[in-house]
Order: structure tokens, then C-alpha cells, then sequence
């Protein structure tokens, strides 16, 4: 089995320093041939609804002391940042019309029906058989792996943060007033992490010269609320860049500014790859 045919890859420091893990779940481009034949959408389009480029962003990390885990699976197969019963009755023959959530009713539910602008991915809709072989053969590996590493972390250092790489379309804040942010932070209202890990986090991205806001419009979906638990020190945060600071959204290429960016994308995982649960910058010890 070569790498490509992997679901999900964990890059590994030789010394994790503190039980910090930097996750991309939505920046995967390995798109199957039996998959494009089913679909209406050029390679191109499909492309429009990845965080592309957020694992080349991350991938710093292990050189600084924390660990990595990113998807293979293109999002337009199976959203990793959904619930499994997430499921669009218009997109899955044979699934009840149960209530759905507004992400689902948007076509953006564990298999999505559109990418950026609404436009619908699929021919027709797909045998409730075959979601389930897509959430079977992707969505929980990378599930499994994931919670696996949160129990690790918890286990050798006592807390467990995730910081979880997305990008959003630059034009997804143009109904906002005032300075538009660089960065959205979501940590579901503080629900999937502490004030003091994500006040640490946005001092570090302040530190670069980004601006960043808190919960709007993004605070968190999936991975947020299934695996944040501040009480139990486990602080989970969604961490979403303007695509157009480091990539043409439209030819989904890097632009001119990419190594600038991850340059200082890369001091900002510095800093947060030894984040204790208190937000303070120093490693935490690892229990013997």
C-alpha cells in the first residue's frame, strides 16, 4: 500500500512537546476515478470546496514539537467535519427526511450535495450503501485516528489541544462591517475550548500581524463539538484563513504571497506547538 492509498497520514515529531495536534481534515485532492465518473463537475470546480494547500501550511509542525494529522479524501466525497448521520436525504436514496441541521439543508452535510456556490456535485443521487462505504472507508478512519491521538495526549501530558487548519473563500466575509478579519477563530463559544487556549491563540496570530475574530461567522462545526472538553482539558478550535492570503481561488494555485505566508504560519505553530492547557508557551511535562 503506498501513501496515496492511505485515508489519513499523522506526521510525528521525534519529541512531542506537549500534546499539541494541528489537523487539516478538508484539504485532501486524491479524487478516485469512480468518483469523477459520477459527477457532473470538472476537476477544477470539485477543487473549489478543499482547503487546498492548509497541509503544505502544517507541515511545519512536527519540526517544532507537535503532531499532524490530515485527510487524503477530496471534502466533495465525504465531509470529515460532519456527523456520520449528517446525511442529505437528496443526496442518499433511501435515507428518512429526519430533521436536518442548516448545514445539511444547505447541502453540506457528511456527503455533500454542492461545492462553493451551490453547485451540485452529483448526477443523481447514491444507494445509501455506498455513503455508507464512503463514511466506512473514510470518515472513520480519520475519526479513529484522530480521538486515538486525543487519548495519547491526554494520557502522556495530561490535556490535549487541537487546532484544526481550515480556509474559508475570502468573498465568505463580505457581509461583514468594519476591518474584515484574516482569520476566523471558532471554539463553539467557548464550549470546545478554554478562554485561555484560545486568548493564546489569537495572541499568536496577532503576533504576525493577522487580524482575527472569534466565532463569527464560523464557531466550529463537527470536530469542535464532538471532541472539544475543556473541562476535561481536551481544547479544541477551528482556525479558518482567507484563502486569498496565500492562493488564487480561482486557479487554486499558491500566489505570490504563499512563502511569505507560511513563513509566518510557520512561527505561529512555533509558538503554539509547546501551548500548555493554561496558555502559557512552555512544554508540558509528560507524565512517566
Amino acid at each position: 500500500m503506498t501513501e496515496s492509498d492511505l485515508p489519513v497520514l499523522i506526521d510525528r515529531p521525534e519529541f512531542w512537546a506537549s500534546g499539541v495536534i494541528f489537523g487539516s481534515p478538508h484539504s485532501g485532492r486524491i479524487y478516485p476515478e469512480w468518483f469523477l465518473e459520477g459527477t457532473r463537475l470538472p476537476a477544477e470546480t470539485l477543487r473549489s470546496s478543499e482547503d487546498a494547500f492548509v497541509d503544505q501550511l502544517i507541515a511545519c509542525a512536527p519540526s517544532f514539537g507537535a503532531v499532524t494529522i490530515r485527510a487524503q479524501v477530496p471534502r466533495a466525497i465525504v465531509d470529515l467535519n460532519r456527523a456520520p448521520d449528517e446525511i442529505d436525504p437528496l443526496v442518499v436514496r433511501g435515507v428518512p427526511r429526519h430533521p436536518l441541521n442548516q448545514r445539511t439543508l444547505a447541502g453540506l452535510g457528511v456527503i455533500p450535495r454542492v461545492v462553493s456556490q451551490g453547485r451540485t456535485i452529483l448526477e443523481r443521487p447514491i444507494d445509501r450503501t455506498e455513503a455508507e462505504r464512503r463514511i466506512d472507508a473514510y470518515w472513520r478512519p480519520y475519526h479513529l485516528a484522530l480521538a486515538a491521538l486525543i487519548a495519547e495526549a491526554r494520557a502522556r501530558f495530561g490535556q490535549a489541544i487541537l487546532i484544526d487548519m481550515h480556509s474559508m473563500p475570502h468573498d465568505a466575509l463580505n457581509h461583514l462591517h468594519g476591518q474584515r478579519p484574516d482569520m476566523v477563530l471558532g471554539n463553539r463559544h467557548g464550549l470546545s475550548a478554554s478562554a485561555r487556549v484560545s486568548d493564546a491563540i489569537i495572541a499568536a496570530v496577532e503576533a504576525e500581524g493577522w487580524r482575527i475574530r472569534r466565532n463569527s461567522p464560523f464557531a466550529g462545526a463537527y470536530i469542535c463539538s464532538a471532541y472539544g472538553r475543556p473541562g476535561h482539558n481536551v481544547h479544541v478550535v477551528q482556525l479558518e484563513i482567507d484563502r486569498s492570503l496565500y492562493m488564487d481561488e480561482k486557479t487554486i494555485t499558491p500566489n505570490d504571497r504563499f512563502a511569505d505566508v507560511a513563513s509566518r504560519i510557520g512561527r505561529v505553530i512555533r509558538t503554539l506547538a509547546v501551548l500548555d492547557a493554561g496558555g502559557r508557551a512552555g512544554p508540558a511535562v509528560a507524565a512517566e
